[in-house]
């Protein structure tokens, strides 16, 4: 396939050295649809980068997208819905090595959204009346309970998408869509793996779903093959 020129087109090794000690980052997918494996991967073979607060949907599957980055000790926090897919996420919190802030899944996608729109944060009813209301603001309004939820930001975001355009428009792949729109506006510094870069004028306006204002990187996936719909790792 023919790579076409893009100036924010960087390798995955360039790309990572923007993410720093202590990081909190943004990362897409639900489960290990619209996962940025190997944006995921390169950091899991660095040193550089550690003690990193992950908010994400969920830590991946055991060894596999997030999973690898737990098992290589690089994360510290993880901020998401649904933890329980990964037995490692679960261990790794039992033993005290993985703090774990659960946040409903729908809360979550709305405290992404408000942290892109510059929105300070926004009462739910979600969760009222359950444990993770523990410590929380509360207000009424009309007689019904809601909690108060921050807008989320982070430093990076490490977003999948189907294809960029060589300015770094963006279209997803239908449910690998998932949290990765979002997440392109609610952080610092914006790095899309995508799996081909075509020509400006290749997508209609409509297609678009992420102008490429929001994209500050592009890295090609190199290292994993769409295969019946799922990701496979080539053989390197």
């Amino acid at each position: 396939m023919k790579t076409l020129k893009c100036e924010k087109l960087k390798s995955a090794e360039d790309a990572i050295q923007w993410i720093k000690n202590g990081d909190r980052l943004l990362v897409g997918g639900f489960g290990l649809c619209g996962t940025p494996f190997t944006l995921i991967d390169t950091i899991t073979e660095s040193d550089h980068a550690r003690e990193l607060t992950i908010i994400s949907n969920n830590l991946g599957e055991a060894g596999k997208g997030l999973g690898k980055l737990l098992i290589s000790k690089h994360i510290k926090k993880a901020i998401g819905s649904y933890f329980t897919s990964n037995r490692d996420a679960v261990k790794a919190w039992k033993s005290g090595e993985l703090e774990i802030e659960l946040i409903p899944q729908g809360t979550l996608a709305e405290a992404i959204r408000a942290g892109g729109a510059g929105i300070a944060g926004f009462y739910t009813k979600t969760a009222v009346g359950t444990k993770l209301a523990e410590g929380r603001e509360e207000r009424e309004f009309d007689g019904d309970r809601y909690l108060f939820v921050r807008g989320i930001k982070a430093n990076v975001a490490l977003i999948k998408a189907e294809k960029a355009d060589t300015m770094g428009n963006l279209i997803y792949s239908k449910t690998a869509r998932n949290f990765n729109p979002m997440m392109a506006t609610a952080a610092d510094l914006v790095i899309a793996e995508v799996d081909e870069i075509v020509e400006v004028g290749t997508f209609e306006a409509e297609q678009i779903v992420t102008p490429h204002s929001y994209v500050d990187i592009i890295v090609l996936n190199d290292r994993y093959e769409k295969i019946g719909g799922e990701y496979i790792e080539r053989n390197r």
